[in-house]
């Protein structure tokens, strides 16, 4: 937790963070120093026994004794140490210091008594017989200064309470957390940015939710008339439409509080905290009305009930149980709008969907032509864009793009101007990056034979010769040998228009297309490659779809057999094909007779333009990557060895005209700098 708390803070604030924790260890290092010295002094003291310390008083072998309450300090005759009694020899433990002291002038004077005997002395003195002046000594309790016996254990005491206090703290915000776990996770934003003006490309979803603003602003005109307010708005679209953007732009128009939340935030591992979470946030929600509850990736808990094998009592149904009462139950939420997000609206609960609940479903698509004019304008604002730069012939190469495409095709072509150096993005950068989100990023690089690289050539040409003869088909824009991504080689093409439906003569030269480098490898090389296998996945494809959902088939009419898209296990896990093994049998042979005819289409296209098939693989390997202008002079007649002459031309012109207008505008600097040498008449102009 410290790592990410760190993290998180700005650098100043770690640098005294830092500074302060040095500090702190320093001034423990030294306390922790003084303390291990004070304790152990100069040397390890010997631990005697009473008996033995008055032995040796007696013996003289001691200089000194020292008598506290409980213990008794020793120096030796002829010791080092200094400061005694704070530095000792010995030590020894007593009970009291009385009864020891009263023991050892005891013993001492009977030592004394029988030692003056022996001289001869049978009466000596009480003077003769006390201990020597010096050689004992005892503490006084009352001796301690101030801060030993009132400041020392004064600190002690705040100490302890302040530690008391501090762990009681902690256990009070863990208790705090434990009874906060069921309470919403949603965030609260009440001051939006964000207008219906940086939303664009989609002007019909946007005036079906101006209306929510205005229920939001002014919800009287509505009700006069005895309409009621939705209570639900479901937006649905795939990703990247911009379906979280409209639920920002609606709460930024209405200038309300706005939740967010993901509909995963809802479920946890212990029963009965999803339900929590969503009764406390309506309630968060009632007193902000108001507002919006935008609900984000609303699948992830509004999935279809009775999924569960072991029975529906599960903690996912118990939240969505929850959510649904609360969108339409008893108590009222006027005021409060719940909107949500989804890209899956075929596997929500139908009671999710109904009237009362959510009243309106919002289908955002993906943007046509002019849509994505207006969202490249968008997302133009603060980039630094050339001249050259169109949004409109852009637009047309960006079909199937999605708001989010867009963004980052934009933020993409920045990027490559940032590491070439420019200041201005132009227009061959971003073709450049929409290639790079295309197909990956060019790898030129890459050590490629010259065997790969022949393949790779007539591979491509076959596909841009077949798409450019077939009817109905789209253009080809770039074909390169060049590897990017996971390919060898590619050929772009792109749609004039956005055709919102795919005729069957559509399907079939999609078909042959796909399958054209691999005939051209069959007809020209007279052998197969690897290659092909994305080619036939995305050919096959479109073949059982034909067959199986659209009806395009002569001999199975028009019947739906059901696709191969992806089966929810809530609903389907007990679903069967709805056809048998002989219709089985005839849908492969039907999807086998579409691909034998296209493949045997696209070999005749390769065989009755091999002279043009070799034109284009010799400029190939000359150029690298051609465009649509060297196709379109490729099928006038024109031969490789003409094109790239022509190229070489252009090109040679270009760069003088180029150097020519460097040379100009260094020129026009000087006379406006004033350091010219051209001759100036009298009235001081430039002859």
């Amino acid at each position: 937790m410290r790592a990410v708390f760190l993290n998180n803070l700005p650098e100043d604030a770690v640098k005294k963070f830092n500074y302060g924790k040095g500090v702190f260890i320093i001034i423990f290092i030294v306390l922790l120093t003084v303390i291990l010295a004070y304790t152990l002094r100069s040397g390890k003291p010997e631990e005697y026994s009473a008996q033995t310390v008055i032995n040796k008083v007696i013996s003289g072998e001691i200089d000194e004794i020292y008598i506290s309450s409980y213990r008794v300090v020793v120096k030796v005759k002829d010791s080092t140490i200094k400061n005694f009694p704070k530095s000792y020899d010995a030590f020894a433990y007593i009970s009291n210091r009385s009864d020891f002291y009263n023991d050892l002038q005891e013993q001492y004077r009977a030592k004394k008594t029988e030692e003056l005997a022996a001289l001869g002395n049978l009466n000596p003195s009480d003077k003769d017989l006390q201990l020597p002046a010096t050689l004992v000594r005892f503490d006084d309790p009352n001796s301690g200064s101030l801060f030993w016996n009132i400041i020392l254990p004064a600190i002690g005491i705040v100490l302890f309470i302040v530690v008391v206090f501090f762990i009681m703290r902690q256990n009070q915000g863990a208790n705090t957390k434990a009874m906060n776990f069921g309470k919403t996770r949603a965030r609260v934003t009440k001051d939006v940015k964000i207008r219906f003006s940086d939303v664009a490309g989609v002007e019909e979803e946007k005036e079906e939710l101006k209306e929510i603003v205005d229920f939001l602003k002014a919800p009287k005109k509505f009700t006069d008339l005895g309409a009621r307010i939705p209570k639900g708005v479901l937006l649905v679209g795939e990703p990247g439409t911009g379906k979280t953007l409209f639920a920002k732009a609606i709460a930024g128009e209405a200038r309300v509080p706005f939740f967010n939340i993901s509909g995963s935030d809802f479920v946890e591992m212990f029963v009965g905290v999803g339900a929590s979470r969503v009764r406390d946030l309506f309630e968060q929600a009632k007193l902000n009305k108001p507002c919006i509850i935008f609900i984000d990736e609303i699948d992830a808990v509004g999935r279809q009930r009775g999924a569960g094998f072991g029975g529906g009592h599960d903690e996912r149904e118990q939240t969505l149980n929850q959510l649904l009462v609360h969108m339409d139950g008893f108590e009222p939420n006027e005021g409060v709008i719940v909107m949500a997000a989804t890209n899956r609206v075929d596997i929500l609960d139908a009671a999710l969907l109904r009237p009362g609940r959510f009243d309106r479903q919002i289908y955002i698509n993906v943007p046509d032509v002019k849509g994505r004019e207006a969202i490249l304008k968008v997302h133009s604002r603060n980039k630094k864009l050339a001249q050259d730069v169109n949004f409109k012939h852009l637009a047309r190469l960006t079909s199937g793009f999605t708001g989010a495409d867009l963004e980052n095709l934009l933020n993409e072509a920045a990027i490559l101007t940032a590491r070439s150096g420019r200041l201005e993005t132009t227009m061959k950068d971003i073709n450049e990056a929409v290639n790079k989100v295309t197909a990956g990023p060019q790898k030129k690089s890459r050590l490629v034979t010259e065997f790969d690289k022949r393949i790779t050539a007539y591979h491509e040409a076959g596909h841009a010769v077949v798409a450019r003869t077939v009817p109905n088909h789209d253009n080809v824009h770039e074909v390169s040998i060049i590897p990017r991504g996971p390919a060898a080689g590619y050929t772009l093409m792109r749609p004039d228009n956005d055709d919102s439906h795919m005729t069957k003569g559509k399907f079939i030269s999609a078909i042959k297309t796909l399958l054209a480098g691999r005939a051209a490898e069959e007809v020209i090389l007279e052998d197969i490659s690897s290659g092909a296998s994305s080619d036939i996945k995305r050919a096959s494809a479109i073949a059982r779809k034909m067959v199986a959902e659209f009806g395009m088939s002569g001999t199975l009419g028009n019947v739906y057999f059901g696709g191969d898209s992806e089966i929810f296990l809530g609903r389907d896990y007990q679903s069967h094909k709805n056809y048998s093994e002989d219709i089985a049998a005839l849908i492969d042979g039907e999807v086998k007779k579409i691909i034998d005819q296209c493949y045997e289409g696209a070999k005749e296209i390769i065989t009755k333009h091999l002279t043009l098939i070799e034109n284009m693989v010799r400029l190939l390997y000359k150029r690298e990557t051609i465009y649509t202008a060297e196709i379109d002079l490729l099928f006038e007649g024109k031969t490789a060895a003409e094109i790239i002459e022509q190229l070489e031309t252009e090109e040679r012109k270009a760069e003088e005209a180029k150097a020519e207008e460097i040379k100009i505008n260094a020129v026009l600097e000087g006379i406006f700098d004033g350091h010219t040498d051209g001759a100036k008449d009298g009235s001081g102009e430039v002859k």
